[in-house]
């Protein structure tokens, strides 16, 4: 019997990634600073907006122009000491949008092209992998052979069977339909929570990254805005561009009345927080499920709405409304079950926000 050694030492030590670098690129300037430590932070932001460049930097794809990297003590990278490790040395393992598989080769041989030991140790972690990730009569196939979820399953094989200390995962799940998006999604969740090591998971989608990552930080052109819990960072996004990727569809600009009151320019409403308005609020937001039906327009933050536009969605509606009679014509969007919206018809309607549901924003 050959026992296998996985070198992760999961409860021995503390997993520490410290990046501090930029670098010019074509339309933006990447400009980056944070620390994470034994657990998967999220990078969330809009597509071209350096999430993937981030990760090649750290990998050592990509060089920075200036900066450091360090991981565990160990000097990645460090543009005033001349220190930049090869890919190699970084011992870090890089999920690419594509999986990055070797075509020539099979799985088994893709896994063990990076696999340590003996013939024989190599072989029981090839087997290991394969069964890990339930890769079991594919071990032949060659990648162009593979869907989709399988070419993904096999190239997470091949990062551990490497014994990758850092993991990072790009997009991982964004040439995938639905379905075995969600397949793919329980077994990679599964697999993290196993791996209890460092994880930088980058993606646009914010139910990938609530479900996922415990911490999250949002990239806006280049710059990390803000690096916070993952429920700090929905409840209380802090930024504009936070705010929209966090899934919030309503934002109107905004100015202070005084410390509980703001006035929403857009909307043309005026608003109680249950927050102290900051004297730079810039935006005000509310999430599209947080309206309050209302019997008429007495309650805090309540209005009159007009309906302009019904959408159907297979198991709620949008409703795009403004408020009635103010000369706003800047839509908000509304979201509710069918059953609700199915209650109100030929009916005036009224609905609120709440005021300890208001997003206040300083940028």
């Amino acid at each position: 019997m050959i026992i296998i050694k996985w070198d992760f030492h999961w409860e021995m030590a503390v997993d520490m990634l410290k990046v501090k670098i930029e670098k010019q690129l074509n339309d933006f300037y990447l400009d980056v600073d944070f620390t994470v430590a034994d657990e998967t932070m999220a990078i969330l932001g809009a597509s071209g907006c350096g999430k993937s460049m981030t990760l090649k930097c750290i990998a050592g794809i990509e060089t920075p122009d200036r900066g450091y990297i360090e991981f565990n003590g160990r000097v990645f990278f460090d543009s005033k000491k001349n220190i930049n490790l090869s890919p190699q040395q970084r011992r870090a393992g890089y999920l690419f949008q594509n999986y990055a598989l070797f075509p020539n080769m099979t799985v088994e041989q893709n896994i063990a092209f990076v696999a340590k030991g003996s013939n024989e140790e190599k072989k029981a972690i090839v087997e290991q992998n394969i069964n890990r990730f339930h890769l079991q009569g594919l071990e032949k196939s060659y990648p162009t052979n593979l869907s989709g979820g399988q070419q993904q399953r096999a190239a997470l094989a091949r990062i551990l069977a490497a014994q990758a200390e850092l993991l990072m995962l790009d997009e991982p799940f964004s040439a995938l339909d639905s379905y075995l998006k969600w397949e793919l999604e329980l077994d990679l969740a599964g697999l993290l929570e196993k791996y209890n090591k460092t994880t930088l998971f980058v993606s646009h989608n914010r139910d990938e990254v609530y479900r996922l990552c415990k911490r999250v930080a949002v990239m806006n052109k280049g710059v990390i805005e803000v690096v916070n819990d993952r429920y700090t960072i929905f409840d209380n996004p802090q930024t504009a561009a936070a705010t929209v990727l966090t899934g919030c569809k309503n934002m109107s600009a905004a100015r202070k009345i005084d410390d509980f009151h703001l006035y929403a320019i857009d909307w043309q409403l005026e608003l109680t927080s249950l927050s102290i308005i900051p004297d730079d609020l810039q935006y005000v937001g509310v999430r599209a499920h947080f309206f309050l039906i209302e019997r008429d327009d007495s309650a805090v933050n309540s209005f009159r709405a007009h309906v302009d536009k019904v959408i159907e969605n297979p198991f709620s509606f949008i409703v795009m409304i403004r408020p009635y009679n103010t000369g706003c014509q800047r839509m908000l969007r509304w979201e509710l079950s069918k059953n609700k919206w199915q209650q109100l018809q030929n009916k005036d309607i009224y609905v609120s926000m709440p005021p300890e549901k208001i997003i206040l924003l300083t940028k």
